[in-house]
C-alpha cells in the first residue's frame, strides 16, 4: 500500500464497503458522540467521514486529535445506516472504522478556523492565508481559476496561435501607471522595469512575422488598489494578431470569452450579441465607458426644456458654454419618498442633490409632482416625459453643469436607480465593446494636449486626421465591459514611423525623445512593419465575476493587502546594507 493514501477523500463509495483503505488529509472536524469519535477528514479532492471507538487499537490517540491535523489513517470501510446518510458529499453513504493512526503534522491553536463560515478581518486572512486558502470557497475559486486559464489556453491554441513568452526585467513603457524599477548590479544608476504589459514585445513579435501571438501574462503595475483591482500585479491573456482590422479581433476574442462564460458562468446567461457602442455614447447614456447593459436606464440630453424656464438655477447654468443637462429614466421609481432617497444619494456623493420630477395619478388623471415640475410648468414636464418615454408610477432625475463634473456621479446615480427598483438583470453576463476613443484630452488649467488613452493607437484616418483638430482625432482603441466591470482593453497599433512622431509631436513629445524612450520598437517599424492589433482581457477580473464575488482578492493565491503589503510574508522590507551597496543605492528618508 501508498505510503500516504490507497485513495483520495472522494473516492470511496458503497462498492468499496469491506475495503481495507489508507486515507491521509486535514482533520476538518472532530465530534465525540459519547465515546464514539467521529472525524471529517478532508483533501484537496473531497471529504470521508472517519470514526474509532473505544475498540480501535489507536483510540487513545485519536482522542488528541485537534482541527486542522494532518494524519493518516488505516481502516476498514463501512456502509452508513440509511437515516445517517449525507447526499450532499460523494462519500456520503459509507465511512472508514480506523484500525491505524499516524499523526503527519500536528496544528497549534487556529489564527482563523477552517471549518464554517465565520467571518475574520481581511488582515488576519491575509496574514494567514495558507490557512485562509484551505477554506472551501477558495479551494472552489482557485481550482475554477486554473480552469479557466486551461480552458482560454486551448481555445486560443484552437484558433491556431501559439503562446510565447516575453522578457520579465525590461525597460519602462508607459501603460497609464507607474512602473515598478528594478536597479541593476552591473550598471550602477540604472534601472530596468517590470512590465506593465508586454506591449513593445507583442508588436515586435509582429514586426518579426510570427502574425498570432498569445500569452497568459504577468504585469506589474504601481497602483492605488481598488476592489477590482490589484494594487502591484496581475495576470491577462494577451493577444497581438497581424493583417486585420478592429472587426477581426473582435471576432476572434468573443468566441473565447464567451465560451469560457459559458463553461464556468453555472448556467447563467451569456449575452451572444456584444453591441459597439462609442465612447461618446456611453458616456451620455451610461455615465461611465464600462457600462452595466444588464440595467436598461439610458440617460439623455434634456437641456432643450429646462432653456429659458422658471427653473433658474438650470436656466442659468445653460446660458454657459459646454454646460447641458441629463435625465436619469426611473421606470416604477414615482414616488417621493423614492425620489427623496435618491436625492440624499447624490449628496452623499458630493452634489449639492438631484432635480426630480414623478408622475402619478390621484384620480384626476396623470400629473407631474416634484420641485422641478412647479417650476417649468406643464408643458415642459410634458415634453420631457414623452421623450423618455415615461408613465404614471414613473420618475426621472436631473443632473446639470459640465458633463465632465457630473457624469461619473451620474453613472453611479443610474446603477443604484436600477439596483433600487430592481430594474438590473441578474444571472446575466451583458457585454458591449466601447469604441472610438479620444486620442487626445486638453488640460483645462494648462491647455496643454496630452494622450487620453493608449499612445500606440493608430489614429482613423491616419495622418490626415492628425493634421485637423487633435480634440477631434479618435483611435482604433476599443474596451470590452461586462456587468460594470473592463474585462478587454486594446487596439490596432501605430505600425507607420511617420504617424507615430506626428501623433507623439501633438502631445508635447519630439522625434529624439521619442527615439529615446521607444527607440527598440520605432526602430523595428522602419523596416518593414505589418498592420497589426490585439488586446489584453484581466484573468482576474474574468474569475472575479464567474466566482460572483466582489473583490479581486477572492481569486487571487495570495494578493496584497489595501496598502499593497504582503503581510504573510512580510513584504516590502528593508534591505540589507550589503545589497544596497552592491546596488550601488542609498535610502533617502522621506520629509515628514
Amino acid at each position: 500500500m501508498h505510503a500516504y493514501r490507497s485513495h483520495t477523500c472522494a473516492d470511496l463509495n458503497k462498492s468499496n464497503v469491506g475495503d481495507d483503505v489508507r486515507l491521509a488529509g486535514g482533520v476538518h472536524r472532530v465530534r465525540d458522540h459519547g465515546g464514539l469519535l467521529f472525524i471529517d477528514l478532508r483533501d484537496h479532492f473531497g471529504m470521508t467521514q472517519v470514526l474509532a471507538d473505544p475498540d480501535s487499537p489507536v483510540f487513545a490517540e485519536i482522542e488528541k486529535v485537534r482541527s486542522e491535523w494532518c494524519i493518516r489513517i488505516d481502516g476498514t470501510v463501512k456502509a452508513r445506516d440509511a437515516s445517517l446518510v449525507n447526499e450532499k458529499i460523494p462519500t456520503g453513504e459509507i465511512e472508514v472504522f480506523i484500525r491505524d493512526m499516524e499523526v503527519l503534522g500536528a496544528a497549534d491553536e487556529l489564527p482563523l478556523m477552517v471549518f464554517g463560515d465565520q467571518e475574520y478581518p481581511e488582515e488576519t486572512r491575509l496574514r494567514y492565508r495558507y490557512l485562509d486558502l484551505r477554506r472551501e470557497k477558495l479551494q472552489r475559486n482557485m481550482t475554477m481559476r486554473s480552469d479557466v486559464v486551461a480552458s482560454i489556453r486551448k481555445r486560443m491554441w484552437d484558433k491556431e496561435f501559439r503562446e510565447y513568452q516575453t522578457p520579465i526585467i525590461t525597460a519602462s513603457s508607459p501603460e497609464g501607471a507607474r512602473d515598478f524599477l528594478v536597479p541593476s548590479r552591473l550598471h550602477p544608476g540604472k534601472f530596468y522595469a517590470l512590465p506593465q504589459a508586454p506591449q513593445q514585445f507583442k508588436q515586435l513579435l509582429m514586426v518579426s512575422g510570427f502574425d498570432k501571438y498569445f500569452q497568459i501574462a504577468p504585469c506589474f503595475r504601481d497602483e492605488d488598489p481598488s476592489a477590482d483591482r490589484s494594487p502591484t500585479d496581475f495576470y491577462q491573456l494577451d493577444m497581438e494578431m497581424s493583417f486585420v482590422t478592429q472587426q477581426d479581433v473582435f471576432d476572434t476574442i468573443q468566441p473565447v470569452l464567451q465560451g469560457v462564460f459559458e463553461e464556468f458562468g453555472g448556467g447563467r446567461k451569456v449575452d451572444a450579441e456584444w453591441p459597439q457602442i462609442s465612447y461618446r455614447d456611453a458616456a451620455l447614456w451610461y455615465g461611465t465607458d464600462k457600462p452595466d447593459l444588464r440595467n436598461p436606464i439610458k440617460m439623455q440630453v434634456v437641456s432643450e426644456h429646462f432653456a429659458g424656464s422658471g427653473f433658474a438655477i438650470f436656466a442659468k447654468l445653460l446660458e454657459q458654454e459646454g454646460t447641458e443637462i441629463r435625465a436619469i429614466p426611473a421606470p416604477g421609481g414615482g414616488s417621493r419618498k423614492f425620489c427623496d432617497r435618491m436625492n440624499a444619494f447624490a449628496q452623499k456623493e458630493g452634489l449639492p442633490g438631484m432635480g426630480y420630477i414623478f408622475w402619478r395619478d390621484q384620480g384626476e388623471g396623470m400629473e407631474a409632482a416634484g420641485p422641478l415640475a412647479k417650476n417649468i410648468g406643464p408643458e415642459r414636464t410634458e415634453a420631457i416625459r414623452q421623450q423618455l418615454g415615461l408613465e404614471v408610477g414613473d420618475a426621472a432625475f436631473f443632473l446639470g453643469g459640465k458633463p465632465s463634473a457630473f457624469e461619473a456621479v451620474a453613472g453611479r446615480a443610474r446603477v443604484e436607480i436600477g439596483n433600487e427598483l430592481g430594474l438590473t438583470e441578474q444571472d446575466r453576463f451583458a457585454f458591449a465593446w466601447i469604441v472610438d476613443f479620444p486620442i487626445y484630452e486638453k488640460d483645462e488649467e494648462t491647455g496643454r494636449i496630452d494622450f487620453e488613452h493608449n499612445p500606440f493607437s493608430m489614429p482613423q484616418g491616419g495622418m490626415e486626421a492628425l493634421d485637423g483638430d487633435p480634440l477631434k482625432v479618435l483611435g482604433y482603441q476599443y474596451d470590452l465591459a461586462c456587468n460594470g466591470y473592463e474585462l478587454v482593453s486594446g487596439a490596432i497599433r501605430n505600425h507607420r514611423p511617420e504617424i507615430m512622431f506626428k501623433a507623439f509631436e501633438i502631445a508635447g513629445y519630439d522625434e529624439a525623445e521619442v527615439r529615446k524612450r521607444f527607440g527598440g520598437m520605432v526602430n523595428a517599424f522602419q523596416y518593414g512593419a505589418p498592420p497589426h492589433g490585439g488586446c489584453a482581457a484581466g484573468i482576474d477580473r474574468i474569475v472575479m465575476l464567474l466566482a460572483d464575488e466582489a473583490n479581486i482578492r477572492e481569486v487571487i493565491l495570495f494578493p496584497m493587502n489595501q496598502r499593497a503589503e504582503d503581510l504573510m510574508m512580510n513584504a516590502p522590507n528593508e534591505p540589507m546594507n550589503e545589497q544596497l551597496r552592491e546596488l550601488s543605492l542609498r535610502v533617502i528618508e522621506p520629509d515628514s
